[in-house]
């Protein structure tokens, strides 16, 4: 298979190495160089002062913005810039290797497209220009404490009253939902239909609004991302139904985000690789280490297995390339990528040995036992490895459901 660039591609992947060179802030490209993540850019104190994470973010969002590139995805008539399958994959190939962070968030990746499939007019005007300029963030409430991978269980309620609905339930896992100004939620709103019925997606467009209360939960490496939120009497209006009454599940599965490939993913495994050698070479009491034969043979392992995840985002995007919609393709590239970052967090861990356990910011190795702490949810997030699995076997294999 020849993946070389077309000569359009050749032309559109120099015009987006360009836009990184005069427009990627300082702060992310000095985040990369350290192997530290991806900073997510919509998540910032809207209410704290100027600082250098907020005015880095804005800057980031404003180059992207004036290309349509916060939503490449989105057509050109709603703000975004119509990109092809393999643009999309060309920008966040570029994205990845320079650690440039993407923008937007939940607003850009899953409510834009929501809206503009299944949103009234009055909807699309007043939602989607604020999602692009970067004015509003929005938090996806799905998950519920018993409805994760089962979501179609979720039990919070909506109940009609009058020209409002009512609001009542929790949800969690809810990622940003402490930054966020507003979140889209689906709720069960009738209750004797079967579990993927009488489901309906609705919009609370201010997350403060009464009877909402937003609860951190602190992570493994004493990160504050995710959330739980609770519902109590909640009100807004009922025109801040999206779609149809009962037919939310519909709505709410919608993604018109092509760019499946996990090309970032894949790109990214390497950079952390490669930064794990990088640190290990600058410090004389690991040098050593990369000497030993067992611990060469699984780095080398390591580097291969991200050529594999390489070759699996180039079958996703060359079937969506050809109008095809990859399904069992897609959960095998998610498995593996999933899988294969806990084993190069745990590969970094067994290079550094005793000194894994020092993650204060001022030592050189800090990043790496982050990486770990932060790789334990990878096979859990987007999806259970259980339930790609599954997918894989019935839909791939052809196996019959258990």
């Amino acid at each position: 298979m020849d993946w070389r660039d077309s000569e359009e591609q050749a032309r559109f992947r120099g015009e987006v190495r360009a836009v990184i060179e005069r427009k990627l802030p300082a702060r992310y490209r000095d985040m990369a160089a350290r192997g530290e993540p991806q900073e997510r850019t919509w998540e910032f104190d809207r209410r704290a002062p100027e600082t250098e994470r907020r005015e880095a973010a804005t800057q980031w969002h404003a180059a992207l913005n004036a290309r349509g590139w916060v939503a490449p995805q989105w057509p050109k008539q709603y703000g975004g810039a119509g990109l092809t399958a393999m643009e999309q994959f060309v920008l966040n190939q570029e994205l990845a290797r320079a650690g440039a962070p993407h923008v937007g968030g939940s607003g850009v990746s899953l409510l834009g497209p929501t809206l503009i499939v299944h949103g009234t007019d009055e909807q699309k005007a007043r939602y989607l220009p604020p999602i692009l300029a970067g004015e509003t963030t929005w938090a996806q409430g799905y998950s519920e404490p018993g409805s994760g991978s089962d979501l179609a269980s979720l039990q919070t309620r909506a109940v009609r009253d009058g020209d409002e609905l009512v609001i009542n339930g929790q949800k969690i896992w809810t990622s940003g939902a402490h930054t966020a100004d507003a979140i889209f939620a689906l709720v069960r709103t009738d209750p004797q239909a079967p579990k993927h019925r009488g489901i309906s997606f609705v919009l609370i467009d201010d997350i403060h609004t009464p009877g909402i209360t937003v609860r951190p939960l602190i992570d493994l490496g004493n990160n504050h991302y995710f959330n739980e939120v609770f519902f109590e009497d909640v009100r807004i209006p009922a025109t801040n139904l999206v779609g149809e009454l009962n037919r939310g599940w519909y709505v709410g599965m919608t993604l018109l985000d092509f760019e499946r490939s996990n090309i970032g993913g894949a790109v990214g495994a390497r950079r952390m690789l490669d930064h794990l050698v990088a640190t290990a070479n600058a410090d004389p009491l690991l040098r050593g280490r990369l000497r030993e034969r067992a611990i060469r043979e699984e780095i080398a392992q390591r580097y291969i297995e991200t050529a594999v995840m390489y070759q699996f985002s180039l079958r996703v995007i060359s079937m969506q390339n050809r109008g095809q919609l990859p399904n069992d393709e897609a959960s095998m590239s998610k498995l593996f990528a999933s899988e294969l970052t806990q084993r190069i967090a745990a590969t970094a861990m067994r290079v550094l040995g005793t000194t894994g356990n020092l993650t204060d910011r001022s030592h050189v190795t800090n990043t790496i036992p982050r990486h770990y702490l932060g790789a334990v949810p990878a096979t859990i997030r987007g999806g259970t490895s259980e339930v790609q699995r599954n997918v894989i076997a019935t839909r791939g294999i052809g196996l019959p459901r258990g």
